[in-house]
């Protein structure tokens, strides 16, 4: 009777510790928010000067689970977006010379699985199309944090920072009095479904 009593109360209290254990966090759902993510990118202009630029449209999904800080991301950008404060030269960026959007109207990014380090940039392997060409690259990611906004979406957000050589991808009008090498710095939120 004694062991039974004994046995009952081992089970009460394993049950009681195990009701009371934290629940394991799963992986989310995420949307880049576009109002909230600024894809832009650096080139050499003649030796002379830096031109800088960005894609104003971006969309793309996110899965992330935050205890263990791994997911995956498809990511795609609107390339007739590009706006360089100059709409000749924007005009001319989106023609058959350079990113011909009539005929490849999206980049994309895509990254089956990354795992990120909070506070510190860690690379995150991916391939990246453009101009009907798709290739790895590798860009580092640095996630700032997830948390409510003003707004009541519960959100995650990093700086990504990369860069390629445009020619690769069969970009390579005017190599090289207009830089090959492109530098790309994102500021990005996602907002948790």
């Amino acid at each position: 009777m004694l062991r039974n009593a004994r046995f009952a109360l081992a089970l009460v209290a394993a049950l009681g510790a195990a009701g009371s254990a934290p629940a394991i966090a799963a992986p989310e759902h995420f949307v880049l928010d576009s109002a909230h993510t600024y894809p832009s990118f650096s080139i050499t202009h003649l030796g002379f000067s830096v031109m800088r630029g960005e894609f104003t449209t971006t969309n793309g999904t996110l899965v992330y689970d935050e205890q263990t800080h791994t997911g995956s991301v498809s990511a795609r950008i609107d390339a007739s977006s590009i706006f360089t404060g100059f709409a000749k030269r924007d005009e001319h960026l989106r023609s058959k010379t350079f990113f011909n959007v009539a005929k490849f109207p999206v980049l994309r990014f895509q990254s089956a699985t990354f795992h990120l380090v909070p506070g510190k940039s860690v690379p995150v392997e991916g391939k990246l199309t453009m101009l009907g060409v798709t290739k790895p690259v590798t860009l580092h990611v640095e996630p700032t944090r997830c948390g409510m906004r003003m707004d009541k979406h519960y959100v995650c957000g990093a700086i990504i920072t990369g860069s390629i050589k445009r020619s690769d991808w069969g970009l390579n009008a005017y190599v090289p009095f207009v830089g090959d090498e492109v530098t790309m710095q994102i500021e990005a939120e996602a907002i948790r479904q």
